[in-house]
């Protein structure tokens, strides 16, 4: 029921950040796109916990096991050795993702040795068509060294993720925009996208953002569940 009402907050905000201030009939367009698209993923939702209910009505069932999610080659925040590692599975044109990543860095702030984010690329192109252009030009500036920069500016101007503002972003943030664009069509940067994306629907992603804590999906969303997973983590008690 948690998971319920995020996905319905987050429809919500998706919808308002998309059709804010807006009278275009392409973004009114996109708009229907993005509610057909969580109302598909809510209904998805509901038979899947209308099936779990038998099981949670035993209080002693035990809770779903984790995940093994393998960080690999994927962009982190925070210290490498971090006991308890987030792993979200993003996409850089949606609105929620955008809204999250401030919750996100709350958390990391509350826990700077102890915790580090991984971002993965979980791009919605169905609803979002610059979301794949955009994973690619941030994987691209990672490579020379300035993902999260690139990360930052593209959700500083989610609304224009243009290949020219692409190009203009990697200009700003002082990138080899030569050696970008290079980076940017090639099949490493392909493979890492489809990778990431692969390891997501594994994982059981169908919506972002998705969170996992130590493998633990994160289900409410708040800053209370995360750090309730991460101190069960630093505890030893996570199943």
């Amino acid at each position: 029921m948690f998971r319920l009402l995020t996905s319905i907050v987050l429809a919500l905000i998706t919808v308002t950040g998309c059709g804010r201030g807006s009278d275009k009939l392409d973004e009114i367009k996109q708009d229907q796109r993005e509610i057909l698209f969580r109302l598909g993923t809510l209904t998805k939702e509901i038979e899947q916990a209308a099936a779990r209910a038998p099981a949670a009505a035993d209080a002693g069932s035990p809770q779903p096991k984790a995940l093994d999610i393998v960080v690999g080659d994927s962009p982190v925040k925070g210290p490498h050795d971090a006991r308890v590692t987030i792993v979200e599975f993003s996409d850089f044109q949606c609105p929620a993702c955008k809204t999250y990543d401030a919750i996100v860095n709350q958390v990391l702030e509350q826990y700077p040795k102890n915790v580090r984010l991984a971002y993965k690329q979980f791009p919605l192109a169905e609803i979002h068509p610059n979301a794949t252009n955009a994973a690619k030009a941030a994987l691209a500036a990672g490579r020379q060294g300035k993902f999260w920069e690139m990360h930052d500016i593209i959700y500083q101007n989610q609304d224009q993720l243009g290949m020219d503002n692409l190009k203009q972003y990697a200009r700003k943030i002082g990138l080899d925009v030569g050696r970008w664009e290079k980076d940017l069509g090639s099949p490493e940067v392909q493979q890492q996208l489809s990778r990431e994306a692969d390891e997501g629907r594994v994982a059981g992603v169908d919506s972002t953002p998705s969170f996992f804590v130590n493998g633990r999906r994160v289900s409410e969303g708040t800053v209370e569940e995360f750090k309730r997973l991460i101190q069960e983590s630093l505890d030893g008690s996570a199943g």
